[in-house]
């Protein structure tokens, strides 16, 4: 498969701080990729680049094969769904859904059938004669993205659309947005600083850091393969350990890296008791600093040879969680560990 939108160096500033800075990426037709990371990496504004609502200060849009990045919005075929749902609040639900539409000079006829079409897909079909105000945010944010859709886009574009939102209804939101967007096999990029979301939701990660994407791929390869201390510190809980930390806990460790990750639930609580090791596997005396419970994980923060680790249980309710300030004996994988590489190699 083609790619369907690529960017070629987009370079973005805003004074003399440099915000996007030479960003190269390829979308498939059809793929939901997410743009994720910490507020001011250049995520948004790179989003509103692809828009057109940004000018960029250099490098190529090209959509279907044809260079946008001079286009004005409207003349893009992109769609865009903010944090804020930018309803019209003097217009019903159906209204602002045919908007779109109706700037374009379609029949009226036409406009009701979409409108129609579009309120049963987002399951509001019982509003469509309801402002704004009426509604819950869950549901404004559903008419955004219907009236988004509306106008069949080539690209859907989704700006922290969530955010703002409950968790509960974040999560059945992002499960109907994605429904959505394979129905239409839409082209899609999202984004989010919500590592769950992004892990949850995509086709592809692309991780941003200072106005660059420092690492994309598939969900569980950019969660389980973070290249540097900054994937890994941002991707989860890991624990991110010098040579120095590492030796003391695994030995002499193989290979040049300078720092190295392993996950909170790799590390494995004996909780005092002697079990059979398997290869690779080496003991360590340690001692409970404190204990959180997350639902159905306990997460321990556990001091062994000098060093602290967060380490993850399964609060499955077969055993009480350990105490703090109590001994414990950790059993330790070396293959586990990964080694990271220096930022910006």
């Amino acid at each position: 498969m083609s790619d369907y939108l690529e960017l070629q160096s987009i370079r973005k500033r805003y004074g003399n701080a440099n915000v996007l800075d030479d960003v190269n990426l390829q979308i498939r037709e059809g793929e939901l990729v997410t743009l994720l990371g910490p507020s001011g990496c250049g995520k948004s504004t790179l989003l509103r680049c692809i828009a057109g609502l940004a000018d960029t200060d250099g490098g190529r849009i090209l959509l279907d094969g044809k260079d946008i990045a001079k286009l004005p919005p409207r003349s893009r075929e992109i769609g865009m769904v903010f944090q804020a749902y930018a309803l019209f609040p003097n217009l019903t639900v159906s209204q602002n859904i045919e908007y779109g539409l109706k700037m374009r000079g379609i029949d009226k006829a036409a406009r009701k059938n979409r409108s129609e079409e579009l309120l049963a897909i987002v399951e509001l079909t019982d509003k469509r004669d309801a402002y704004p105000q009426q509604l819950s945010g869950g549901q404004q944010q559903r008419v955004a993205l219907a009236r988004s859709l509306a106008v069949r886009p080539k690209v859907l574009l989704l700006d922290e659309p969530l955010s703002a939102l409950d968790a509960q209804i974040r999560k059945n939101l992002r499960a109907e947005i994605r429904a959505i967007q394979r129905q239409f096999n839409m082209t899609t990029i999202f984004v989010t600083h919500d590592q769950e979301e992004a892990l949850t939701l995509s086709d592809r990660v692309c991780l941003m850091n200072k106005g660059s994407i420092v690492q994309e791929g598939s969900p569980e390869t950019v969660y389980t393969k973070p290249r540097t201390e900054f994937v890994a510190r941002f991707m989860g809980s890991y624990n991110v350990l010098s040579r120095s930390d590492a030796s003391r806990l695994f030995g002499n460790v193989k290979g040049t890296a300078h720092s190295f990750a392993i996950r909170p639930e790799s590390v494995v609580l004996l909780n005092g008791r002697t079990e059979p090791l398997e290869p690779n596997r080496r003991i360590a005396e340690g001692m409970i600093r404190s204990v959180s419970i997350l639902g159905n994980v306990i997460r321990y923060t556990v001091e062994a040879a000098g060093v602290r680790l967060t380490i993850d249980a399964l609060n499955d309710g077969r055993s009480l969680p350990l105490a703090e300030q109590s001994p414990v004996l950790l059993a330790l994988d070396e293959s586990q560990l990964l080694h990271l590489e220096k930022e910006g190699a």
